[in-house]
């Protein structure tokens, strides 16, 4: 591994716990104010739909970039103040709720604003930070637990696919990272790094890690929270964990890693063997 590649690893690796305990922090709370993506925990077809919103959202970026690459940032900066406004407004009714509504759009439009005039790197974790703590929360109480495994089994083989198969989520990146468009967390090599001058991904002076790389895995941490253990969450974190230090080696030797069969595989193996030591301890074993 080489030097230049550790710092910026330690960077990523606390963006990625960061995040996942964050979300762990927020789980509940978000719970008692309603904030749930779907009405129905168990019901299969949210699976369904959100392995079809990321394939058909995905598709649209891949299509537009090739003539409207201007149309993809208005499209993405929309959805992210959307995504932004919940969050916040969920922020602010824990703490002030007579004012959640103009103060989360006033927030998410500042947030919206920073993002497009001067998107450098630290702008972009920051973001990136409570970005997927908030989506991980709300995706956690939203979904039954076997429903978020049958989720990240289903996402790990189509980003495997779409990596080294059809290669068209390398296409995605190079896009992203070449109009600085904030979809991932970004950690530098450098100290004089600007993520405003990056190109793409041929000659990248940072380390990049897409924002889904760190909320898949993460759902399952918060739903196991949600459903009354720290101990199976804390272990599913580490098992995502080293998912992500195996994927960080492989990173490093240049190459486009499909980062979702480690971390969602991490994250499944962490909650199986814990769950299966807290029933052994449960009865007596």
């Amino acid at each position: 591994m080489a030097k230049k590649n550790l710092f910026p690893m330690i960077i990523l690796a606390f963006l990625f716990l960061i995040s996942q305990f964050l979300a762990l922090v927020a789980t509940k709370p978000f719970y008692e104010i309603g904030m749930k993506a779907f009405e129905e925990p168990d019901n299969p077809m949210n699976v369904i739909q959100v392995i079809l919103i990321i394939i058909i959202f995905t598709f649209i970026i891949l299509m537009v970039a090739k003539y409207q690459k201007n149309f993809i940032k208005i499209l993405i900066f929309f959805v992210f103040f959307i995504s932004t406004f919940y969050i916040f407004q969920a922020i602010f009714l824990l703490f002030l709720p007579q004012l959640a509504l103009p103060l989360s759009i006033l927030f998410a439009i500042a947030v919206i604003i920073l993002l497009i005039k001067y998107p450098e790197w630290y702008i972009v974790d920051s973001f990136g930070i409570m970005m997927t703590a908030g989506i991980i929360a709300i995706f956690g109480i939203s979904l039954s637990i076997p429903l978020v495994v049958a989720l990240l089994i289903t996402l790990a083989a189509y980003d495997a696919i779409s990596v080294y198969k059809t290669k068209h989520m390398i296409t995605l990146a190079d896009t992203v990272v070449g109009e600085s468009i904030p979809l991932l967390m970004v950690a530098p090599k450098k100290k004089d790094y600007s993520f405003l001058k990056e190109k793409g991904l041929e000659d990248r002076g940072a380390l990049f890690m897409g924002l889904g790389d760190v909320v898949i895995p993460g759902i399952l941490a918060s739903a196991s929270y949600f459903a009354g253990s720290f101990f199976v969450s804390f272990f599913t974190i580490l098992g995502s964990f080293i998912g992500f230090m195996i994927l960080m080696i492989l990173v490093s030797k240049g190459k486009p890693q499909a980062g979702l069969p480690l971390l969602n595989g991490g994250a499944i193996i962490g909650y199986a063997l814990s769950s299966y030591l807290l029933f052994q301890k449960f009865i007596g074993f």
